[in-house]
């Protein structure tokens, strides 16, 4: 009886490589299901973001992060001076700039 133990020990012994290979299908699915619906988005969204701030021009009109509206009157290298009344403007970081918006915004 022990003989028969020991035989079926060597057995499994081969198997555990596979056994191995097979733990690992789970977290390689998981990571490549992670990467198509939460990294390639996010990755799509920055680029769209960066050309947006790239296109940039002095009279678009924008909404920043915050929620302030404004019309640029001045680029910088990494700022912008918004003009967000008759006789106000403030100048922020570009980073800050969210969307730009449609000319017929204003009729609100």
């Amino acid at each position: 009886m022990a003989s028969v133990a020991w035989a079926q020990g060597l057995g499994g012994g081969g198997g555990s490589s596979s056994g191995t290979l097979l733990s690992l299908v789970p977290f390689v699915l998981i990571f490549v299901i992670f990467y198509f619906l939460l990294i390639l988005p996010q990755q799509k969204r920055q680029k769209a973001q960066k050309a947006m701030l790239d296109d940039l021009k002095k009279g678009d009109k924008i909404i920043t992060a915050s929620g302030i509206w404004g019309t640029i009157t001045n680029l910088g290298k990494s700022t912008v001076t918004l003009q967000v009344a008759d006789n106000t403007k403030i100048k922020i970081q570009k980073e800050h700039i969210a969307k730009l918006r449609a000319d017929d915004d204003d009729k609100e």
